[in-house]
């Protein structure tokens, strides 16, 4: 018998649950304390908007909205790893990197609430707008690192999707091509554990799901979802490698959804009560909070200031978003195609 393959997945935690460090080394940009807080700022940002958003969703002022409770230090850490003329690919809970890559709060509901105007990002043109259908933006994501790679452009791609996405054909797809090519594309996924009321045991045998790079040619990690100091160094290596010329990396973002799959879900009915309240204990804004408070870097008077700055400006969003000018009803034309169809000129003339 001769062996052909082996492998190995990974696994990365710098602040556990009780916000203790793991280990002696840390990675340069968490020793800056003032790092730390732009960290934790962002992931309040995110839950203050998130609540904020289904608040509105409950009062009939918005729609389905999918919330990203618990689910902040991915995206927080994928913000920080990233630079500007680089291009972020999303799907649907990614808050925290769009509003720290120049989407406005008011976007955010704009596009909840039915109006395309939300994903036309005035501050940044170049990331993708959210994608609900599931796993087909990695595609779309390959497909703008190609060109980034065809026209020598030292850019780099990184795109999400959840634990979900990781059973659609597009997934695979993506990834092929991505190790085929030597893409630089970094993919990142959220595994919050559920595909709405499906857990991970009823979608896949793999022990991780990490190891689904190692088919497509390239390596996998995994990481503590909950620890944003682990997420933004382990984004940050695969970002480097990827602008270097050294192909993808597929990051495992492991977490837990404390929240209804969107606004029309009941989590209740099918999590269990048990597994939702340890969860709970491990949550990123909590732990992180815990580790500034003990090194007397954060304190009660910078917490209440911090909610209030961000509650003024969530105000401010709500207000713009609220009292914007309704479009007309020709807009569901406008917005998909460069130029329409001669299927839908019809169409759109005989509703105007």
């Amino acid at each position: 018998m001769t062996t052909l393959a082996e492998f190995s997945i990974d696994s990365h935690q710098l602040l556990d649950e009780h916000g203790q460090p793991t280990q002696e080394t840390w990675p340069a940009f968490a020793n800056d304390v003032e790092q730390l807080r732009h960290l934790y700022r962002l992931m309040m940002l995110n839950r203050l908007v998130d609540k904020k958003a289904v608040a509105l969703q409950r009062t009939g002022k918005m729609g389905t909205y999918p919330s990203s409770f618990g689910q902040e230090a991915i995206a927080t850490g994928i913000a920080f790893a990233m630079q500007e003329e680089d291009v972020f690919v999303p799907f649907y809970r990614d808050y925290a990197a769009m509003l720290h890559r120049g989407m406005r709060i008011e976007e955010i509901y704009s596009y909840w609430g039915g109006d395309e105007r939300g994903s036309c990002f005035v501050n940044n043109p170049r990331d993708f707008p959210f994608s609900v259908p599931i796993a087909s933006q990695l595609l779309h994501a390959t497909g703008v690192a190609t060109a980034f790679k065809l026209r020598q452009q030292p850019h780099v791609v990184v795109a999400t999707c959840g634990d979900g996405g990781t059973s659609e054909g597009d997934f695979y797809e993506a990834l092929n091509v991505a190790g085929t090519w030597q893409l630089p594309i970094v993919f990142v996924v959220n595994n919050n554990q559920w595909a709405i009321s499906v857990p991970l045991s009823k979608q896949t045998q793999c022990q991780t799901l990490a190891q689904k790079a190692i088919a497509a040619g390239f390596s996998g990690v995994q990481v503590d979802g909950c620890d944003v100091i682990a997420m933004q160094m382990i984004t940050e290596q695969a970002v480097t490698r990827a602008r270097s010329g050294q192909g993808p990396t597929l990051i495992e973002a492991v977490c837990y959804r404390l929240c209804d799959h969107t606004t029309a879900d009941d989590a209740t009915r099918y999590q269990p009560s048990i597994e939702v309240e340890a969860a709970m204990a491990k949550e990123p804004i909590r732990r992180l909070r815990t580790y500034l408070t003990q090194q007397g870097a954060w304190d009660d008077q910078q917490e209440q200031a911090l909610s209030q700055d961000i509650e003024q400006q969530i105000t401010q969003a709500v207000d713009n978003y609220t009292h914007q000018a309704r479009q007309p009803l020709t807009a569901m034309f406008d917005y998909l195609y460069a130029e329409l169809p001669h299927s839908l000129i019809a169409q759109r003339e005989q509703v105007a």
